[in-house]
């Protein structure tokens, strides 16, 4: 989708990722990133070259206006770090400044702007915070951006509990900026991971900031829990979107033998499902891999035996199906024939007319008030 910024006189080209998705109407930039670009160029603060710190740009509309300093974006999203990527050479810009990292990497310093679109939970918001107040000093601006809506009371209290005196600008096309002066002071203490015990299981898991369901185990995984399949060793298992891992611990806990894969676009949830096969079940981490990508991205066709996956129906803030829609198609071409996709939903997103399309059956094994588990065999 056109972007409606300009970038030495031209106008960019921003898309969305991954670019097979179905719903191509989702635009790749929102008025924040447009109020952001709009007020360093009014302020005159791109000026001077500068070492900014990007967190958070998800499709690359801050990283493209600004290319001709030396980057940082942080970001946990693979999805979004390859949609970047794409973007800065789609619209041929040089990213020679540019370094892409992890949300658990190290930033360099010294910092001059710290830009941050605010994300959606508060636990990664703190997160990044702390790692703001590590790389700052007072002569480091910092500006951070979201809908107006998305801009509580609560979440200005926290910018002042970790960096100091907080402000807001007025709102615009519905977006607000925030601008915070670093208070070298402040010293607060770091985001622990939350840990809980799996029920039903002798085990604790732990969640970094940005994991899906990090304070408690959710209501779907719970439910799938109580409906995985028994294997035999040497069966090829992977665990789709894992998040914690908490579905392919079990499996690997109740199947001697398997051979386990944990993949998911979040490095902070890669990270965490490794933490707790480690933790918990540390002699089986050698039949055990991790991946962060897009979906199964690299794993061979015909080569798995069973699928489990609990998929998102949102990307970023949109709310959307083309993420299971994806997956879906993605075991199809990655199980062996005969193998089996094991998936979790809400009832009313219609899983099973999908699956039924691409596998030509499914089956329900089990359903509540919210929640039905499916089978599809290739």
């Amino acid at each position: 989708m056109l972007s409606p910024f300009i970038v030495n006189d031209s106008p960019v080209h921003l898309h969305r990722f991954p670019l097979a998705q179905v719903n191509r109407s989702l635009q790749a930039w929102d008025a924040a990133d447009e109020y952001i670009i709009n007020h360093l160029k009014d302020s005159g603060t791109l000026e001077r070259p500068l070492n900014i710190v990007i967190f958070n740009d998800s499709f690359g509309a801050l990283t493209l206006n600004l290319t001709e300093h030396t980057l940082q974006l942080v970001n946990d999203s693979y999805i979004s770090q390859q949609g970047i990527k794409y973007n800065l050479a789609d619209n041929n810009l040089d990213h020679s400044k540019v370094s892409l990292l992890s949300s658990i990497d190290d930033i360099s310093q010294p910092v001059d702007l710290v830009l941050l679109k605010i994300p959606k939970t508060n636990s990664l918001l703190e997160f990044q915070l702390q790692q703001i107040q590590q790389i700052a000093s007072k002569e480091t601006q910092v500006i951070a951006a979201a809908r107006a809506k998305d801009i509580h009371t609560s979440t200005l209290k926290l910018f002042a509990k970790h960096l100091g005196e907080t402000t807001t600008s007025l709102a615009v096309k519905k977006a607000r900026l925030v601008f915070s002066k670093v208070d070298n002071a402040k010293k607060t203490a770091p985001i622990a991971d939350k840990v809980w015990p799996l029920p039903g299981f002798d085990m604790h898991i732990s969640n970094q900031a940005n994991v899906f369901s990090r304070d408690s185990i959710d209501i779907g995984g719970a439910f799938l829990l109580q409906h995985l399949p028994t294997l035999k060793a040497g069966d090829q298992v992977a665990d789709l979107g894992c998040g914690n891992g908490i579905l392919g611990l079990a499996l690997v806990a109740q199947n001697e033998g398997i051979e386990m894969c944990f993949f998911d676009e979040s490095h902070m949830a890669i990270s965490s499902a490794k933490q707790n096969v480690m933790n918990n079940l540390p002699e089986q981490l050698s039949n055990c891999r991790f991946v962060v990508g897009d979906c199964l991205e690299g794993c061979p066709e015909n080569s798995l035996d069973l699928v489990v996956c609990n998929p998102p129906f949102h990307q970023q803030q949109a709310v959307t199906d083309h993420i299971a829609w994806q997956m879906f198609k993605e075991c199809y071409k990655t199980l062996k024939k005969g193998g089996e996709l094991r998936i979790i939903g809400n009832r009313q997103l219609g899983y099973h007319i999908k699956l039924m399309r691409l596998f030509n059956n499914c089956q329900t094994l089990a359903s509540n008030k919210k929640f039905v588990i499916l089978s599809a065999k290739k």
